[in-house]
């Protein structure tokens, strides 16, 4: 017998997600018209729990309200439970994101420092460069200059041709 997702989370006191994760990860599987086979839900989530209610209930011979109590008690603290795993999953996934997210910038700050070195580099070699075409200009002027007397009758050197 084949049953929707949300008759199915009602009978198995889950959540719709829970079951919709679980088929996701291949746990549980569903027909082609969605709907999943009660022997599926059996397989993964065991007994629902409205039979498990009705089982404790004709075991029971005297229902009194603290064991109605007990039971809904228990029943919502598997609820809580189940919804702790599913918040337990969801954080260990975000912090699976965000440690590829942190490698994946680790990475691309590698690539930045290497392009930045060779940056550097070429820097660095156009200076050397510049630097010794600026020393043989200068050597090449410094045979050229002239040498004037100032006013007081000092002489300078100047460093440029009229």
């Amino acid at each position: 017998m084949n049953i929707s997702v949300t008759k199915a989370a009602k009978e198995w006191g889950v959540s719709r997600t829970t079951i919709y994760q679980k088929v996701n990860d291949g746990e549980l599987s569903r027909t082609a018209d969605k709907k999943i086979d009660v022997s599926e839900m059996l397989r993964v989530f065991g007994e629902p729990i409205s039979k498990k209610c009705t089982e404790r209930s004709v075991n029971t011979l005297q229902s009194t309200p603290l064991n109605n109590q007990s039971v809904q008690y228990h029943t919502d603290i598997e609820h809580l439970l189940a919804l702790e795993k599913l918040k337990n999953e969801h954080l260990s996934q975000q912090v699976s994101d965000q440690k590829k997210l942190i490698e994946n910038y680790q990475q691309q700050i590698g690539q930045l420092n290497k392009t930045l070195d060779k940056a550097n580099a070429s820097i660095q070699d156009f200076a050397q460069v510049r630097l010794l075409e600026f020393k043989e200009s200068a050597s090449d002027h410094g045979s050229e200059q002239e040498t004037h007397l100032s006013s007081e009758g000092v002489r300078k050197k100047r460093w440029w041709d009229f």
